[in-house]
């Protein structure tokens, strides 16, 4: 009578643990190579979310306040903007109280708000000097589109004695001129250029 378990000779068994063993490997090397793939996956679309991120979601990136010469530059700046670009502009005379404050402020303001054109012009440069009497100085002028948006005359008068970037800033975001702040790049900070390839 045969027995139901069939028995392996040494040679069988050493096969047998040999294939399991490779089998095993073959499938370890398998996972692995899914691991890595998985890993540069999520970083090739971690560098891809950023770059679409600073790309598309912001458009141009100014950062300082831009100094306008004349009134052709003046009409440049506000004109051949993005529609959806802001532009704040600063129409000041030196030895006029309240324009050095605020091109102090605007300076720090467009530090933080990239994405937002500031920009300043004397008012004898504007070509519109007769309009813009030292009475009226500094005014504040805020396009989109290039519309008109608002016109703050005299804006120091809003201002306390002394003012800084965080009274413009409130004063500005009162009125909705101010986008959200710029959000911090993606990720924890520690992108690793060398990883993707």
């Amino acid at each position: 009578m045969s027995s139901p378990h069939r028995s392996f000779s040494k040679d069988d068994k050493d096969t047998r643990e040999r294939f399991c063993r490779k089998m095993s490997m073959q499938e370890y090397e398998l996972i692995q190579d899914e691991q890595e793939d998985e890993s540069c996956l999520q970083k090739y679309r971690k560098r891809c979310m950023q770059d679409m991120h600073q790309r598309l979601s912001f458009g141009p990136k100014y950062g300082y306040l831009c100094e306008l010469q004349n009134g052709e530059q003046f009409l440049e700046a506000i004109e051949k903007e993005r529609k959806t670009t802001t532009v704040i502009v600063h129409i000041y005379e030196d030895g006029i109280k309240g324009c050095d404050a605020l091109n102090n402020s605007l300076t720090c303001l467009a530090a933080e708000y990239a994405t937002v054109k500031f920009c300043k012009i004397k008012a004898s440069d504007t070509g519109a000097g007769d309009r813009f009497s030292n009475e009226v100085l500094p005014t504040l002028l805020v396009y989109k589109g290039g519309e008109l948006l608002s016109n703050f005359i005299s804006i120091s008068e809003q201002f306390n004695e002394e003012f800084f970037a965080v009274d413009v800033e409130s004063f500005l975001n009162e009125y909705g001129l101010l986008p959200e702040r710029e959000l911090p790049a993606l990720g924890n900070g520690n992108t690793d250029e060398q990883d993707v390839e």
